[in-house]
């Protein structure tokens, strides 16, 4: 990406360690952020507020409210790209990121140049919609859009719109791509590293939870309850696709 953009788009930059905060702070601003830091979860999530970044930058072990719960605040008020950062090199940290709404995550340490592999794949993704906020049921899809359906659930592409049965779902960015992506080939069988690659733009084969945890995220969301396959089957060994419409 340039890096003499004017500072068009903004990043926030949530990180108690001084070292790894100037690293960050410096790879994205040499990628045409304007960068803001701070230093603690609580100062993070009134940051976000007043600075309204497109991209954030989590750490999850943050004085005072964790990087878990401040993500979890922000997603209340913004749909910015949220990338948790830890030290911490176990699942559960990584799953409860990404189950407040993160798109992301790098484990410590990181090279600026995975940070910037991370951040140029995901803002090659639709930059517009992310967590919406239901409008009335039978909300019309708008003409000329690319509008995909599959038995009660139909996704409005341009929109970034998705509903079920009428009701307009909840989805953050990655799970609205995600079930977009299956939608567009409802009888294909994805492997996760084909979801890695069209969604989050990475071949990184160890990502591949990823889609795991976003999968299941999807799936409550969509109503689907442990041992209850309506929308989403998975096919052991190889990956997922759309369950045949009842």
């Amino acid at each position: 990406m340039s890096t003499d953009s004017g500072h068009d788009r903004k990043a926030l930059v949530v990180e108690d360690d001084e070292d790894i905060r100037a690293l960050i702070e410096f790879t994205l601003s040499t990628q045409g952020f304007d960068v803001t830091t701070v230093e603690s979860g609580l100062a993070g999530v009134e940051a976000v507020a007043e600075v309204q970044p497109d991209l954030i930058t989590l750490d999850i072990g943050l004085p005072g409210i964790d990087g878990i719960e401040a993500c979890r605040r922000i997603r209340m008020i913004s749909d910015a790209y949220v990338v948790m950062i830890t030290s911490r090199d176990d699942e559960i940290d990584r799953l409860l990121g990404l189950e407040t709404g993160a798109d992301d995550f790098i484990a410590k340490p990181f090279s600026a140049r995975e940070l910037k592999a991370r951040v140029n794949a995901m803002f090659r993704r639709p930059r517009t919609g992310g967590p919406s906020t239901p409008a009335a049921a039978d909300a019309p899809v708008t003409d000329g859009h690319e509008v995909l359906e599959h038995g009660v659930l139909r996704v409005d592409v341009d929109g970034r719109r998705a509903f079920r049965d009428g009701e307009e779902l909840v989805l953050t960015r990655t799970e609205f791509d995600l079930l977009t992506e299956l939608m567009r080939a409802p009888a294909r069988v994805w492997s996760r590293e084909s979801l890695l690659r069209s969604v989050w733009g990475t071949e990184w084969a160890s990502d591949t939870h990823l889609v795991e945890v976003h999968i299941g995220n999807l799936r409550r969301k969509l109503g689907e309850t442990k041992g209850s396959v309506r929308y989403i089957r998975t096919v052991r060994g190889v990956g997922y696709r759309m369950e045949l419409p009842a």
